[in-house]
């Protein structure tokens, strides 16, 4: 899924920070102006550390806290599960948890495309470029691993991680091997991601609902249940996320940063 974000998108009074909650997938994101991006250990972390214009954020078990103060367009693609090590050119496994500048990766590369994008004019045409670019890099790619690929299916509806190794016929260890260097995740962590995306959309529909109602609905045992993988995986509680009224669905405004 392809993205852009322009100063005009920005909301006058929004929070410098914003704390941004796992997806279980892999990112590039592309600063056209600016500074670099600047991430934060914790939200009383005063300076932060910048990790540049153009990275690779791995998948990740956990939020990251990034400087949102700056409007600047940017532009970026969130891949699809177990592609993102194929069309970066390193198994997803060595990004996961972490902000890998392109440069690290790709080299002169990197640099050529940023200014290539910078210089497209508007938000939409260096979408473009930057779908071409990645396209361009295909012909390189192989197919992804047939195991890896039918637990991606399962884990939709799924998390019995036992019965989808049973059902790929390779052993335990092996296939958390294969899928994690696909992915970037073991498949148990994966899977209480994906199971925290479920909260995530069952809230954002229903926000009158109970959470008591979302976390059944999300397949959480009960409430409990879902406050504790919440502040596992997301840094925050469910009624925190709900008062702090994120405009999207991953990215939450830290107020009085």
């Amino acid at each position: 899924m392809f993205w852009a974000t322009s100063p005009a998108s920005y909301h006058t009074g929004s929070p410098a920070r914003e704390r941004v909650l796992p997806t279980g997938a892999m990112h590039l994101a592309i600063r056209l102006g600016g500074g670099p991006l600047r991430l934060f250990d914790n939200a009383g972390d005063a300076d932060g550390q910048s990790v540049g214009h153009a990275v690779a954020g791995g998948a990740r078990s956990g939020p990251y806290i990034r400087d949102v103060s700056e409007p600047v367009l940017s532009v970026g693609v969130l891949f699809r599960h177990g592609v993102s090590g194929m069309l970066v050119g390193v198994p997803a496994g060595d990004l996961a948890g972490r902000h890998t500048p392109l440069d690290d990766l790709w080299g002169a590369s990197a640099r050529e495309l940023r200014d290539r994008l910078a210089e497209a004019g508007s938000p939409e045409r260096a979408l473009d470029l930057f779908e071409m670019w990645l396209a361009g890099r295909l012909p390189q790619v192989r197919g992804l691993h047939p195991a890896v690929a039918h637990a991606l299916e399962r884990f939709v509806v799924t998390s019995d991680v036992r019965e989808v190794v049973r059902q790929t016929g390779y052993s335990h260890r092996r296939f958390v091997a294969v899928f994690r260097e696909a992915v970037g995740l073991t498949p148990k962590v994966y899977c209480r991601v994906i199971r925290l995306q479920r909260a995530l959309r069952v809230m954002a529909q229903g926000r009158a609902a109970s959470l008591t109602d979302a976390s059944l609905a999300a397949g959480y045992c009960d409430q409990a249940h879902l406050t504790r993988e919440f502040r596992d995986l997301a840094g925050v509680t469910p009624a925190e996320y709900r008062r702090a009224a994120p405009r999207q669905l991953h990215h939450v405004p830290i107020h009085g940063a």
